[in-house]
């Protein structure tokens, strides 16, 4: 059984102009394209250990372990600051640049259905001292506040009930457990509703196979869209690039390997530099485009994750992690994360759901029916807020 995905577009596409790029502020860009880089190799690191679903928010990530960076001094500062691709950057400047990072990205965060929370969780031994609290709160819109894991239940619920504060009830359970000897948590946790622009028109909707994989097929709603897209076909790597523009100035690359192209020898190659040279390629063409609409909601404990990017001295008991408002500070025992996605063809706008674009002939039709690869960055300054790997759409 061979699916059917036309991909004779490689021709149609040397006819056309590239995408334009607009500049940014160069430390902003600079602090962009290390936290791009970081996150390539975060996903590459998840990805190797699952032939899952995948999704993730580095960016998010980020944010809680450069606040976390900020508590410490000496050797653990400056592996953290290596293991972030931060090396150079002056620790005390950081906050400052980020927040202005962060208000970039972020601008309009409610009304492109992003939300996101960061917590530093010292074990009650540990106090938070209210100036590094508020510089978790200013500089990097997180809390930072002690927790009784001497009793497990308690701290659980405790943070799984922020969690879902953050996220308005999106991620409903962060933590299942916890061991009481914990002396201090990183949770990070992350939502995201899509609101494309143009939206799929929900309309023309329908069921379609989608090919898990040689011996899988499982039916799936296919949204549609027929407009004008931008597009690019990478030939070292033998994928397809498709960019959805979304609301409030984001947009969804979707890297679909050819039919005989292993979508985990792909992600081998997603780097940062890749993905710029993605977006820099793409393309504007006349496309019919079909998309699954799919829910992942995926928990990470990352430990063990980060130690392989060479971040282990924070997690050793000898850590410098002084600057929280104690003489000695703890070490940190885990990093959670999830996050949770929602990638259907509802729209804000009216109009929009009803709107069909109509060409005089018919243009390709680019049809996402296996497993792909799938980002989504902030378009005015690069920075890559989500990604992950779709094997399956109908399972989380």
């Amino acid at each position: 059984m061979n699916p059917s995905v036309p991909l004779p577009l490689v021709l149609l596409l040397l006819l056309l102009s590239p995408v334009s790029s607009q500049t940014v502020n160069p430390s902003v860009e600079d602090l962009t394209n290390r936290n791009s880089d970081f996150a390539t190799r975060l996903y590459r690191a998840v990805a190797s250990r699952t032939d899952d679903n995948i999704f993730l928010s580095p960016f998010t990530l980020s944010t809680g372990l450069m606040a976390l960076l900020s508590a410490t001094n000496g050797p653990t500062q400056d592996q953290l600051l290596q293991g972030l691709t931060l090396t150079g950057l002056d620790p005390k400047t950081l906050p400052d640049l980020f927040q202005t990072l962060r208000t970039v990205v972020l601008q309009g965060g409610e009304a492109m259905n992003l939300r996101q929370g960061v917590a530093i969780l010292p074990a009650q031994s540990f106090q938070v001292s209210s100036s590094y609290l508020d510089l978790v709160q200013t500089k990097f819109g997180g809390n930072a506040q002690s927790l009784a894991y001497t009793a497990p239940q308690e701290a659980v619920d405790t943070i799984n009930r922020w969690a879902r504060e953050q996220t308005g009830d999106q991620v409903q359970e962060l933590v299942t457990n916890l061991d009481p000897q914990t002396q201090l948590l990183l949770a990070t946790t992350a939502s995201y509703q899509s609101l494309f622009s143009p939206s799929f028109n929900s309309s023309l909707s329908q069921d379609e196979r989608f090919y898990v994989d040689k011996y899988h097929v499982v039916m799936v709603t296919m949204m549609f869209r027929a407009d004008k897209y931008f597009l690019a076909y990478d030939h070292s790597v033998k994928v397809g690039v498709l960019k959805l523009p979304m609301r409030n100035g984001m947009a969804m690359l979707v890297i679909l390997p050819d039919e005989d192209v292993d979508v985990a020898t792909v992600e081998e190659e997603v780097t940062a530099e890749k993905i710029q040279a993605w977006i820099k390629q793409l393309k504007k063409t006349k496309l019919e485009v079909q998309l699954p609409r799919f829910l992942l909601e995926r928990s990470y404990s990352l430990k063990d994750v980060l130690e392989t990017l060479n971040i282990t001295q924070v997690f050793q008991e000898d850590a410098d992690i002084t600057n929280m408002g104690g003489a000695k500070g703890p070490r940190l025992s885990q990093v959670f994360h999830k996050s949770t996605i929602s990638v259907d063809d509802r729209s804000d706008d009216i109009a929009a759901g009803g709107r069909v674009s109509v060409f005089a002939t018919l243009p390709p039709r680019l049809t996402i029916n296996r497993p792909f690869i799938f980002i989504i960055y902030q378009q005015n300054t690069g920075s890559l807020l989500f990604m992950g790997r779709v094997v399956d759409p109908t399972k989380k």
